[in-house]
């Protein structure tokens, strides 16, 4: 992956390794104004777990770490870190509201199973 060195974390130039909807934009806007610090950081990542093998973890942050890469998309400054970056290449974040409530749901190319709460995925690798 291209990107420039900047304070510790690489600041990516590579386009369209992740897209977020407008939508999904628009919700962690909203979700994140009501942090504490709205100009926090949106972390993106996954961690073992799930009734598949890995789940998607969101967080607003403060601090970057040295492993972190900085991806503009939208309004957001997505921040991923660098075990997390090989299971979020192509990833699409969309939110939608239904009569169970909003969610975010994510369409990951590289999942060769998801389960049904679509937050749960498993690779070949």
């Amino acid at each position: 992956m291209k990107g420039v060195v900047s304070n510790f974390y690489r600041v990516s130039s590579t386009r369209y390794m992740i897209q977020i909807s407008p939508v999904a934009t628009q919700e962690i806007l909203r979700l994140r104004s009501q942090q504490s610090h709205n100009d926090a950081f949106f972390r993106l990542g996954v961690e073992l777990g799930g009734c598949s093998q890995w789940v998607y973890k969101m967080a607003f942050e403060q601090q970057l770490q040295s492993d972190d890469t900085v991806y503009p998309c939208n309004e957001l400054q997505v921040v991923i870190d660098s075990h997390s970056l090989a299971y979020v290449q192509g990833l699409r974040i969309d939110y939608s509201e239904d009569l169970m409530g909003g969610g975010f749901r994510f369409h990951n190319p590289q999942a060769t199973h998801s389960c049904g709460c679509g937050h749960s995925f498993a690779t070949q690798s």
